[in-house]
């Protein structure tokens, strides 16, 4: 039997400098030039009361984890479940007036319609289970 390498650790994402990840890197760097451009185009007050922010979440986004996930992740999870929730719940409050009042007419006769079934009588009864408890070899007093 042959026997074959299993990868481990796949999750874990690959290191360029030091400890940080490419992904963190990137986030970084994109904080980073936002905050030059921000230095450059702006006066000094209104880049630090912008600039501090944005390098929070610059530094949020690239290192912090909720449940094993990327901060990133959380947040477009967030923004998924917000616009279209999975979970239906079913409105309990509705009352069974509400709720005939919204049945066609001919809804209710078909709920309402049964089928009547002969009543069994008692000596009809004996001789079917008579019958049954035989195997058949009973055929009735009909036959």
């Amino acid at each position: 039997m042959q026997q074959f390498v299993i990868p481990q650790f796949i999750d874990v994402e690959d290191k360029i400098i030091g400890p940080i990840t490419t992904r963190q890197f990137v986030i970084l760097l994109s904080a980073a030039i936002v905050l030059f451009i921000l230095y450059k185009l702006a006066t000094f007050t209104f880049f630090l009361i912008f600039g501090f922010p944005t390098f929070a979440i610059g530094v949020v986004l690239a290192f912090i984890k909720i449940n094993g996930q990327p901060f990133h992740f959380f947040l477009l999870n967030l923004l998924q479940t917000s616009r279209r929730p999975n979970l239906r719940v079913w409105n309990k409050e509705l009352t069974s007036d509400e709720l005939m009042g919204n049945l066609k007419k001919e809804e209710i006769k078909a709920v309402i319609k049964r089928p009547i079934k002969d009543v069994l009588e008692e000596t009809k009864l004996s001789e079917l289970s008579l019958i049954v408890n035989t195997g058949g070899a009973y055929r009735g007093e009909d036959n």
